[in-house]
Formats: structure tokens, sequence, C-alpha cells
């Protein structure tokens, strides 16, 4: 990753091993000890990310990412994620399913997914700004087997009731 090299804390210039992610005083993200160095050689983009970094909050990026929210488009979408970033909470946006097909990669809806540590705060955040509703937000999504074997069970009790009915 680093070559060995020792992480640095961007604010308070305290070391830490390479597997760490985090400062343990501080709680900004870890760079590279040649990004540290105030802001020397750094590129716009790479200036932007570590802008953005340092508002991500520790105790929401651990665990799978799960859908938050939905939006229309990625307009939309990106603003949900700016919402979200506010609060320190990462997200990331990904093509809702049915519409990751090459016709729609430029538009089409969005699922905005975050780390499982941060559902229960980002879906806070939303309801505060009533992007979603409360309904939704106590919904659990259902896994697509447990809904197909319902289904199945439920056209397995229809057979054996048109067959009771016919004898």
């Amino acid at each position: 990753m680093t070559g060995g090299q020792p992480l640095v804390c961007p604010a308070c210039g305290g070391s830490q091993p390479e597997s760490e992610r985090f400062c343990p005083s501080c709680g900004l993200p870890l760079v590279h000890p040649s990004l540290a160095a105030a802001g020397a050689g750094l590129e716009a983009g790479e200036d932007e990310r570590h802008r953005l970094a340092r508002k991500v909050d520790p105790r929401y990026v651990e665990g799978q990412p799960e859908r938050v929210a939905w939006a229309r488009n990625q307009t939309e979408a990106e603003f949900i994620q700016g919402l979200l970033l506010e609060e320190g909470i990462p997200s990331m946006l990904r093509r809702s399913r049915g519409f990751d097909v090459p016709d729609f990669l430029a538009s089409g809806p969005r699922d905005v997914l975050v780390p499982a540590s941060g559902l229960s705060a980002a879906r806070e955040v939303l309801l505060q700004s009533e992007i979603i509703s409360e309904r939704t937000a106590s919904v659990l999504p259902v896994p697509w087997h447990v809904m197909a074997l319902l289904l199945g069970a439920l056209v397995l009790v229809a057979i054996v009731i048109l067959i009771a009915t016919r004898l």
C-alpha cells in the first residue's frame, strides 16, 4: 500500500501503522507522509478528496454497503450524498437494478448506499430532511430468495386447493 511507511495524521502529525485508517486522537483519516506536508504537491483532485475525507466520521465506516435511499437521477442522488456527508456519513451511488444496461448508463434511478454502521444515522438524516418517509425508513428490504420462496409456497397452496375442489 504505502511501501511499509507509516501513515501520518494531517492535523496532529502523529505517525500510525499502515493497518490503521484513522488517527486515534483526532479521528481524521490518515494520509501518506508525502501528502501530509502542508498541501505541498497536491493536485486539485487530490485536494478535494482530502477535504471530503476529513468530513467522514469513523463511527460510520464499518460494514457492508446497505441501501438507504433511492433517487430518480444522478443529480438527486448526489444531493442526498452531500446531505449525508455533511453529517459525517460516507456513501456511494449505484445504478438501480434494471437500469445498468448501456442504454441507461447516463440516466436513470440510483441507489444510495451507506456502510452498515451508518445506516440508522443516515435514515435519521434523511427523515429530518424529508427525503424518505417513516414508512420507507422502517421497512427492511426483503431478499429476493425469500420473496421467491413465499411466491412458490403460495402457488403450491393454490394448486392443492384447486385439486381438492375438483375431487
